[in-house]
């Protein structure tokens, strides 16, 4: 199967009658990022950077009908993304630049009656709902053609790499006052801007500036590669891009100085959170960005459930949400994440619930109220299995807890203790349930009130039987017949020469 048939089988219908269009570019590798893997994969808080800008675009554009474009590592980033509503799948075969990404996106999109094209670069794994919806209202309310979101950029100017936004000077350069203060006249490439090697010139709706190649670098407001176009317009001039530049590309920042030579209108707005801006092309700024969605989340729950440590600790998305809509019945959560502890997608919380250090949960794990999980405990299932902690359970250090799994109110899972259950073989404990020693137990049902000490149990079940005096028979020193005993031989000794 060709690359292009493969995405093909991901791609779904749009919807019709929507007027939005985004275009999603995740066509680049990312040399700087040092990885076989795409950068449009590397992961910010526990998501892929595309997949947290399609979820962002979904939630603060919604309605809208999506292409992504991918190129290098086409099939990777679509596989992961995988198949999604009113959403396609475009290939870049050459990097031709983003420019020439958005074209081919457009090919993908059949936008016949979408009045507005949204672009959106697919590493920028802060951006938001909210920052999306407020620069689709800055464009509504501004009546422009074209509109660029802009940042600040507030470190030294030699480590600026971004495109700088260039605007009109106060007074042009015959020294008049311009008729058009502060206006947005283009995006000059950093690449384009240490290739000067004189003073650059520009003319706007017929007056003229000039600015030195240290104003340029100098300037602060940055280009954060979101855009929003007019359709019809966007369509006209897409085709009149050109590579004449430092990197011989199709830039789809000229489209700026291409919608001001024909007479349309282009503007610029910032977001109210400046980090939504932010796109990595390092490891170092991918993890400064990871940093700033763990501090997001701190900020988000620091008031509603503890937190050990602000700077260790992972939350899912979900989860979040689940935390939020429980603390808005109005009874107290008291629950408590220790340091290190890993919540992830689709676990279900409840009150009372305590995480000790260092806990790893992941998966449609279930817990009651009142449930406490000591330190190093790992507690998971694949995506169709479910685990289940009823309530008041306590789950000691270390232990490891996987797969298809019951534990009953009151049960008590001791240090070193193993449990795994399959879709075949499931594992049912009972409530008022000891479990202790080093053992393992696989596939069996275990009765309430039962005991269960340093014994291998496999798909056994386990009852509660009592002593004529009434104490149920305590279950110790269980083993399993051996098995492949011929495979094994007593070592010869090592005979030293």
């Amino acid at each position: 199967m060709s690359i292009e048939e493969r995405l093909a089988s991901l791609n779904s219908n749009f919807m019709p009658g929507a007027e939005n269009c985004i275009i999603i570019l995740a066509a680049g590798h990312g040399k700087r990022i040092k990885s076989e893997r795409s950068k449009m994969l590397h992961e910010i808080w526990g998501l892929s950077t595309v997949e947290r800008v399609y979820r962002a675009a979904a939630s603060g554009l919604p309605g809208a009908n999506t292409v992504i474009v991918v190129g290098v590592k086409a099939e990777d980033v679509a596989s992961a993304v995988g198949k999604r509503p009113a959403t396609r799948f475009a290939f870049q075969r050459e990097q031709r630049g983003t420019g020439d990404a958005v074209r081919v996106g457009l090919s993908a999109a059949d936008t016949d009656g979408m009045k507005y094209c949204y672009v959106l670069p697919g590493d920028m794994g802060l951006v938001n709902a909210d920052a999306l919806r407020d620069f689709q209202k800055a464009f509504t309310a501004s009546g422009n053609d074209m509109m660029v979101l802009t940042g600040m950029y507030d470190g030294p100017a030699a480590l600026n790499h971004y495109g700088r936004i260039v605007r009109t000077k106060e007074r042009t350069a015959d020294g008049k006052a311009t008729r058009f203060p502060g206006a947005v006249i283009e995006i000059k490439e950093y690449k384009d801007i240490t290739a000067l090697s004189a003073d650059y010139r520009v003319t706007f709706k017929g007056e003229s500036f000039t600015y030195t190649k240290d104003e340029l670098l100098a300037a602060r407001e940055f280009n954060a590669g979101v855009y929003v176009f007019r359709m019809e317009h966007l369509a006209e001039h897409i085709n009149e891009l050109s590579s004449d530049n430092a990197q011989k590309e199709l830039y789809i920042t000229d489209l700026i100085a291409l919608f001001n030579r024909h007479g349309r209108t282009v503007g610029a707005a910032s977001p109210k959170d400046s980090s939504v801006v932010l796109g990595f092309n390092n490891k170092s700024v991918l993890k400064e960005m990871d940093g700033i969605a763990r501090n997001r989340v701190y900020e988000r729950l620091k008031d509603i459930v503890t937190i050990s440590d602000e700077d260790d600790f992972f939350t899912a998305d979900d989860v979040i949400d689940a935390i939020i809509a429980l603390d808005g019945k109005g009874i107290p959560l008291d629950i408590v994440i220790g340091k290190g502890v890993h919540l992830g997608a689709g676990v279900t919380v409840n009150y009372g619930l305590t995480l000790k250090k260092n806990v790893f949960v992941e998966g449609n794990v279930v817990f009651g109220r009142n449930v406490t999980v000591w330190a190093n405990a790992h507690l998971s299932c694949y995506p169709e299995q479910t685990l289940t902690i009823g309530d008041n359970a306590e789950i000691l250090w270390g232990d490891i807890i996987k797969g298809n799994i019951s534990v009953g109110a009151n049960t008590r899972i001791e240090s070193s203790v193993n449990i795994t259950g399959s879709d075949e073989y499931p594992t049912r404990i009972g409530s008022n349930v000891t479990i202790k020693g080093t053992s393992y137990l696989f596939g069996s049902i275990i009765d309430d009130d039962v005991f269960i000490e340093h014994s291998v149990i496999a798909r056994r079940t386990v009852r509660a039987i009592r002593t004529p005096s009434g104490e149920i028979k305590k279950v110790r020193y269980v083993l399993p017949e051996p098995e492949g005993l011929d495979a094994i031989s007593r070592a010869a000794p090592v005979v030293k020469k």
